[in-house]
């Protein structure tokens, strides 16, 4: 993925617009962990996918028809992909594959396990509500 700054200045990730403070190269590029803090501070949720991953693909189905929008980064089309999958490897810290990794509110929720689980027991909902990606 390339991100690019567009005629407003907006950067473009993954076809999202992000607004940064900080140069492109700096954020995106130089520290991965802080990239994936900001991202996650600063967006309702986040989803960090590989475009061939079928459990990606099902996060993604899953929050689009609940009406979540979210900021989605596909890490094999990103420069610092590798890196980025390696930060969410010490997030998951118990072996499993690392994408996709679902954040809401600024918060790691974990992968499609969690996902599922949280969607299934009725937990997703209200956190998606409380972060301020859903508004019903």
């Amino acid at each position: 993925m390339q991100v690019t700054a567009n005629e407003t200045g907006i950067r473009m990730a993954s076809n999202i617009g992000i607004e940064t403070q900080a140069p492109v190269t700096t954020m995106m590029l130089d520290n991965p962990y802080k990239m994936v803090t900001k991202l996650a501070s600063t967006n309702a949720v986040v989803l960090f996918s590989m475009s061939g991953c079928c459990m990606c693909t099902v996060a993604k189905r899953l929050l689009f028809g609940l009406g979540v929008g979210p900021t989605i980064i596909e890490l094999d089309h990103h420069g610092a992909g590798p890196d980025i999958q390696a930060v969410l490897f010490q997030l998951v810290a118990d072996g499993r594959q690392p994408v996709p990794a679902v954040f809401v509110g600024g918060k790691f929720l974990g992968g499609i396990e969690t996902l599922m689980a949280c969607h299934i027991n009725g937990t997703l909902v209200p956190l998606l509500k409380e972060a301020g990606a859903l508004w019903l």
